[in-house]
């Protein structure tokens, strides 16, 4: 793996776990605190599922998954041209797969605090592991659409 993916995926997993701890030592769970009224707030969970909690309770079936994510994530990504955009990519999605596998293997659940309410709508509550591989995705499907998902190298 390139040493600039590893050093996102090392640092982006670091961040994730930091927060967690940090919430998990200041925070009751089901605890709240509004930080800006009818949009963000703080609010500690335990997320037994994944997005929008499908397979809920199923976590040997999203460990598997996880696992396999990582392994079709290091396999493809030297498909892409090398370049700072798609190692930024990597390193998140890598970065917080792993850190989301931690909780799922360490405690049974992954630990979820971050809270927004768009236009009336509340959003799930989720982690820094979650929005990593959400920017990271994102800035994959700008590299395809730019053609750097074939590598140019020989």
């Amino acid at each position: 793996m390139n040493r600039k993916i590893f050093a996102i995926a090392v640092s982006s997993l670091f961040f994730d776990q930091i927060t967690k701890i940090t919430i998990g030592i200041f925070f009751s769970l089901n605890e709240k605190i509004v930080i800006l009224k009818n949009f963000f707030m703080i609010h500690f969970i335990e997320n037994y599922g994944a997005a929008w909690s499908i397979f809920t309770n199923r976590v040997e079936l999203l460990i598997a998954i996880s696992l396999l994510a990582i392994f079709i994530i290091y396999r493809y990504m030297y498909n892409f041209k090398h370049n700072k955009r798609n190692n930024i990519a990597f390193g998140l999605i890598l970065g917080g797969i792993v850190g989301n596998l931690i909780d799922r293997i360490f405690l049974g659940y992954v630990r979820d605090f971050l809270s927004f309410k768009i236009f009336s709508y509340n959003y799930p509550v989720f982690n820094f592991a979650d929005t990593f591989i959400v920017i990271g995705v994102f800035l994959l499907i700008i590299a395809v659409i730019k053609g750097e998902d074939k590598s140019n190298e020989i």
